[in-house]
């Protein structure tokens, strides 16, 4: 399947936050919300102040990656504003001693993509149970809870192992990560398996964002010296 760029609008400039958003529906595939409640992880984002409005002009899909503690109470409102894709913490879904598939197939019931999100110290092994209920999985490449980190370096071999799971299950979930995307790393996540790059400052932080997402996208088929003056 063709690699897709999601950029988290966490780095966005939320001045011109509008401009962002008309950037993405240009150049991006997919507009990602990163959702933090300062419980599940100990930062604040933002909340429907937020993803409302940028509902309302977003022409591309959106996906609300939901780092909160009880996902299932807003999951209904979420999906009511059109967001199609929605993920939840497998950790946050245990610890509150909820089903994760129940949880994942009331994400489908409203028509939305349900997506089961992890962090780098859960063994990939812990969500082999719930693929099947899952649209895609969202292996976290740091720790879920602030942007700019680098790249847990055990995610390749992470999403690789995931990938021939899915394989052996039969099915063909796509695997996104987020966190500690570049450039310079792309083409290697792309060769473990990757099919979806969240990525926040390697965009925003760009000269060139448009330019970023297409070499992100090609990750590394196209020469990098072609996408240096965006930086």
């Amino acid at each position: 399947m063709p690699i897709r760029i999601a950029p988290s609008i966490l780095a966005a400039d939320f001045l011109h936050l509008d401009k962002e958003i008309e950037m993405l529906n240009t150049y991006a595939d997919i507009i990602h919300l990163d959702v933090m409640d300062g419980s599940f992880v100990p930062n604040i984002s933002f909340g429907f102040s937020v993803l409302e409005p940028v509902s309302k002009i977003a022409k591309i899909p959106m996906d609300a990656h939901l780092m909160i503690v009880h996902p299932e109470k807003y999951i209904e409102r979420i999906a009511g504003l059109g967001i199609q894709m929605i993920s939840v913490h497998l950790e946050a879904i245990r610890d509150q001693g909820d089903n994760p598939s129940e949880m994942l197939n009331y994400i489908r019931s409203l028509g939305c993509q349900a997506g089961l999100a992890f962090n780098p110290d859960v063994p990939v092994e812990e969500c082999y149970p719930y693929l099947k209920d899952c649209d895609y999985v969202l292996a976290m490449s740091v720790r879920a809870g602030f942007g700019g980190q680098n790249i847990d370096p055990n995610i390749y071999s992470r999403v690789k192992t995931l990938k021939a799971e899915i394989a052996r299950q039969g099915l063909d979930t796509p695997v996104q990560i987020d966190g500690g995307v570049t450039i310079l790393n792309a083409p290697e996540l792309a060769d473990a398996g990757v099919d979806i790059f969240v990525a926040g400052s390697t965009v925003f932080k760009a000269t060139d964002p448009a330019s970023v997402i297409a070499f992100l996208r090609a990750a590394g088929r196209v020469p990098l010296q072609e996408y240096n003056s965006a930086l």
